[in-house]
């Protein structure tokens, strides 16, 4: 994998590149829709590519090692192949559905163990076996297993669970560079930079992955339960020091403003469950504020979903009509609503890059902000 800096806004620390792995080329800023089971929920990847065109997706190596499992990926003959998604992956290492599952997991210097939510199954996760795990789904970018910490961890325990992971990285990255793909294209691997909500932390942290020379570096352990303006401040803290010749991608985040706010501090890659998770229970996010669908003001609104088009559905439907599927407990409803969710998110970053390289980035941004917060 490799990594171009084009331009970096003269405002804000924004910039825009271009990412080129052996699926293709992902140009950033970039939002990455979570198919955490290789599938986008309710989204059809014809539609992935056309309508959300999305250039790279996300998958989760704790809940495909459940299901289907590496020896069915194994045989499909990747992850690309077995979804049928032709254009670059990246995996989350598990960690932190294993830091979710609390009351069902044990961690240990060795690794973690823990209970399936499937059916209860005990299984173990060491930094080696993740990294075999995830040359086995075959993804594009790989990350490094890590623990994350909850938002309002204590600072004696923030620091514990940062050396951990820090000790994790080390194994993984050997267990990376000792092994090959399965298949027959590259791979990259990213450490993950935790530390809580302490600078102090945070900037050893990310001295400690940055070390590692890899092909790009990521950020862990927020949007956990800490109040914005930490997260915020941890982003600004963490991009000081990671290298600037490499990708940065902030895991888990967040909303649109998190993403441009995040843009703006020198973050290149994102993804989060909000636009497909919000969609289904009928939250749409647009450029003029966010939309409850279900409220009943918009029974009688025949106005397009929105006049923005970001889909051919945001036109072809009615709010109205979009409401009723949603009352109604129509499938379509909540399939419709991911659609333009994730088509605003892409339409966001793009937008996003377009305003860093005309020169005009830090205005827009503040405009968006603003506006995406309104509650229509």
């Amino acid at each position: 994998m490799d990594f171009q800096l084009i331009k970096t806004d003269g405002s804000t620390k924004a910039r825009t590149g271009k990412v080129f792995t052996d699926h293709g080329v992902i140009e950033t800023p970039v939002f990455m829709p979570v198919g955490t089971l290789g599938s986008v929920k309710g989204i059809h990847v014809k539609d992935l590519e056309e309508q959300v065109k999305a250039r790279i997706v996300l998958g989760n190596t704790y809940h495909l090692y459940l299901r289907p499992g590496v020896e069915v990926l194994r045989n499909a003959g990747g992850i690309h192949r077995f979804m049928g998604w032709n254009k670059p992956v990246l995996t989350d290492s598990g960690g932190f559905q294993v830091f979710s599952l609390s009351h069902r997991r044990k961690l240990s210097e060795e690794g973690a163990q823990f209970q399936s939510h499937i059916d209860g199954s005990r299984h173990f996760f060491t930094p080696e076996s993740v990294v075999d795990i995830q040359r086995v789904i075959g993804a594009d970018i790989i990350m490094a297993f890590d623990e994350c910490p909850a938002g309002d961890s204590g600072y004696s325990y923030a620091k514990e669970s940062m050396e951990l992971t820090h000790r994790w990285l080390k194994r993984g990255y050997s267990s990376f560079v000792k092994s090959t793909s399965v298949y027959d294209y590259s791979q990259s691997f990213f450490p993950i930079v935790q530390g809580s909500g302490f600078k102090d932390l945070r900037r050893e942290s990310a001295e400690y992955a940055a070390s590692f020379n890899c092909d790009g570096n990521a950020i862990g352990g927020l949007a956990v339960g800490e109040p914005e303006e930490v997260m915020y401040e941890m982003v600004e803290t963490v991009n000081e020091i990671l290298p600037a010749d490499k990708p940065r991608y902030l895991m888990g985040v967040g909303t649109p403003s998190n993403i441009l706010e995040a843009v703006s501090r020198g973050v290149d890659m994102f993804d989060c469950v909000m636009p497909t998770r919000n969609g289904r229970n009928g939250m749409l996010f647009t450029s003029q504020g966010i939309i409850n669908i279900r409220n009943l003001k918009w029974k009688n609104d025949f106005s397009p979903l929105d006049s923005d088009g970001h889909t051919l559905f945001d036109t072809l439907y009615s709010k109205a009509y979009l409401r009723h599927l949603f009352v109604a407990g129509e499938m379509l409803g909540p399939q419709i609503a991911s659609l333009h969710n994730l088509a605003f998110y892409l339409w966001v970053v793009d937008e996003a890059r377009k305003r860093i390289e005309c020169g005009d980035f830090e205005k827009w941004k503040s405009k968006m902000v603003k506006q995406m917060a309104l509650r229509l």
